[in-house]
């Protein structure tokens, strides 16, 4: 696998054969590890809040699992661990946060409040973000602004994993976009979608546990289409071999507001993301747009058209055994299931956390059976 140094011993992917813990557990699990290893309060408690509502959400690829790689950077140096984060207002509806080379996760949180801020004055705030680092899954940060109101669009770039489309040679990141917005009395809708075919954090979590990959989804270093989770070299852009253009596209103009708008790491030039030198810092940029629904239309009716759409969406017709699912839906209800259940953790992930709490002197995970309620296990 490229640029692969992941424990690839084989699990099976079979959850009756995973541990579950309570949510709340592993929040502070990951926050402890984060503070021994040598981050700040702020910084742990931004990485913990993203990688577990990203878990919750059922999006394993971009949750909990990256806790080791975090580890990784932060003892490393890669990652400033106490970054001064700073805020600069460039004209009346834009700004750039200064992560100072800390957590993606840190400065992601705090560009969207800045946002938030110049959106309630102006209407609309535009937020870049310079000198960052990975920042989890893109709808952690439109879903912060849509829980307090507003529309929200997280974008970011990342070192090249992806072929334009009919290269043979990885070209883009995966390159992020998330959109969400808000629903009265319901949860929002929320859309997140990396520009490549599937995210490359998907392509080691599948390499752990020795799972196939879709197909038309991933070369190999022939640049033949494999389904190898471990002889992949890159990934094809959404659309794959034949339509991959669309993707690529997308993914160009993530780079172009991410990188050439920040004057930070284009995707192709970006130091690995899997090292070997965990001490370089990686530039990354991240771009962020925050809109007040009543800037443009009045609140209750912003509302009703949003929720005529999504009935509509819902009630189309949908082919046998399946139903028509608008964005946010099926994460949505992930997450009210991973609340009572417990989060999934597969074996190879739990061994390394278990490593992770033994090297860091923190409490091990517990594992749960039965229901979560309040971090409490309904023995019924």
């Amino acid at each position: 696998m490229k640029q692969n140094e992941q424990n690839t011993t084989s699990y099976s992917f079979d959850e009756n054969d995973w541990n579950r813990a309570a949510y709340t557990d592993i929040e502070k699990f990951i926050y402890d590890c984060l503070i021994q290893a040598g981050a700040d309060h702020k910084s742990a408690d931004a990485v913990a809040r993203s990688l577990v509502t990203t878990s919750l959400r059922g999006v394993d690829s971009h949750g909990i699992r990256l806790l080791p790689h975090y580890i990784k950077t932060l003892q490393g140096g890669r990652i400033n661990g106490k970054p001064k984060l700073t805020f600069q207002s460039l004209a009346a509806s834009t700004g750039t946060v200064d992560a100072d080379h800390g957590f993606g996760q840190v400065a992601g949180y705090r560009a969207i409040d800045e946002a938030m801020a110049i959106a309630d004055k102006n209407g609309i705030g535009a937020v870049t973000v310079i000198n960052s680092s990975h920042f989890g899954a893109a709808g952690c940060y439109s879903l912060a602004a849509a829980e307090q109101g507003y529309l929200a669009i997280a974008i970011c770039n990342s070192d090249k994993f992806v072929v334009a489309h009919d290269g043979i040679e990885p070209f883009h990141g995966t390159n992020p976009i998330s959109f969400a917005a808000p629903i009265i009395g319901e949860k929002p809708y929320l859309f997140d979608m990396a520009t490549s075919s599937i995210p490359w954090n998907r392509v080691l979590q599948y390499g752990l546990i020795d799972r196939p990959l879709p197909s038309d989804v991933a070369i190999d270093d022939q640049g033949n289409v494999t389904t190898d989770a471990n002889q992949t070299n890159a990934l094809l852009p959404l659309g794959g071999a034949e339509f991959g253009y669309k993707g690529a596209g997308l993914a160009g103009m993530c780079d172009v507001l991410s990188a050439v708008l920040t004057g930070m790491s284009l995707s192709h030039a970006m130091y690995s993301f899997t090292g070997p030198d965990f001490s370089k810092h990686r530039h990354l940029g991240q771009f962020f747009i925050v809109m007040k629904p009543e800037a443009f239309i009045p609140t209750e009716m912003f509302d009703a058209q949003l929720k005529a759409y999504l009935q509509a969406l819902r009630n189309q017709p949908a082919k046998e055994g399946a139903r028509v699912l608008a964005p946010g839906d099926r994460e949505w209800a992930v997450e009210e299931q991973r609340l009572k259940q417990g989060i999934p953790i597969d074996q190879a992930v739990w061994q390394i956390f278990s490593q992770l709490a033994k090297s860091l002197d923190v409490a091990p995970l517990q594992p749960v059976s039965g229901t979560v309620e309040n971090n409490v296990i309904d023995s019924k």
